[in-house]
């Protein structure tokens, strides 16, 4: 194969892949959305089986997968924790999730710290995103808001480093994301956020500094998933989404900017009105 000929089947397989990427999202997108809006049992089912998703892909990456009793103990928790949260008892998902960490981490084969980490990373990422919706007022806006920052953060930052590409952001972790990438998508994120103000669902400045504090914490999510993979020399945490790879690599940016949410709404809203916490200001 020539030069020409591997540059043009680089280009057509690019090509190929972002066709399904699109095709993904234009499916996934508006069923994430709608779940969100449904709200109760069915937000709490799409979060309980992703977050088992989440934290099987790990053990995947880590090469903990085959331990069985570490996979189902940490399912099993993660599916009880859910449950709990799904029915509104915080401090029983609460006392089930340190039982599932502290067993997982028995449970281990040396290193222990790596699968501890990933059901760490699942349950974390359960309870924040059943918690922000929990708000019965404010809990979709502020879900919906976080999703789409998430969204416009990946897609301004895909598409501005295909564009301008230039200087690496951290080419030893990610070797395709540059400066240019970060700075677009921090970009739009910020634009998505004016749309809220617009539409009277926030103040500019407060959402307009929200947007930007979840771009950044979405980019370091990813990050932080690419470093993982880094460590044990994976590219894709699976093949689950076509154009996408696992739930971890669509995910990632996702679990970091709702940990950070649900961190400030507990902050300044308390345990019932993490949404009301995010939006009000």
């Amino acid at each position: 194969m020539t030069e020409g000929d591997a540059a043009s089947a680089a280009a057509e397989q690019g090509s190929r892949n972002l066709m399904l990427r699109v095709f993904a999202a234009l499916v996934l997108a508006p069923s994430a959305i709608a779940l969100a809006d449904a709200g109760g049992w069915l937000w709490a089912g799409l979060v309980m089986l992703a977050s088992i998703g989440l934290y099987v892909e790990w053990l995947m990456v880590v090469g903990a997968v085959r331990e069985k009793p570490v996979v189902a103990t940490g399912g099993v928790a993660l599916a009880l924790s859910g449950l709990c949260l799904a029915s509104e008892r915080i401090d029983a998902a609460l006392i089930v999730s340190a039982i599932g960490l502290a067993a997982v981490a028995l449970l281990s084969p040396p290193p222990r710290r790596w699968s501890a980490a990933g059901f760490l990373y699942a349950v974390v990422a359960e309870i924040a995103s059943i918690l922000v919706r929990l708000d019965q007022t404010y809990g979709f806006v502020a879900l919906v808001l976080i999703l789409l920052v998430v969204w416009a953060t990946d897609i301004g930052g895909f598409f501005a480093g295909r564009t301008f590409g230039g200087p690496k952001l951290w080419p030893r972790v990610s070797p395709k994301k540059t400066w240019a990438g970060a700075a677009g998508g921090f970009l739009v994120s910020l634009a998505v956020s004016a749309g809220f103000a617009a539409l009277g669902l926030a103040k500019t400045g407060p959402i307009l500094l929200l947007g930007a504090a979840l771009s950044i914490a979405s980019q370091l999510g990813d990050l932080l998933e690419s470093a993982v993979k880094r460590r044990f020399g994976v590219k894709d945490s699976s093949h689950l989404i076509p154009g996408h790879g696992g739930l971890m690599d669509r995910l990632d940016g996702f679990v970091a900017a709702v940990v950070f949410a649900a961190i400030l709404g507990l902050l300044r809203g308390g345990m019932d009105g993490v949404g009301r916490g995010l939006m009000i200001w």
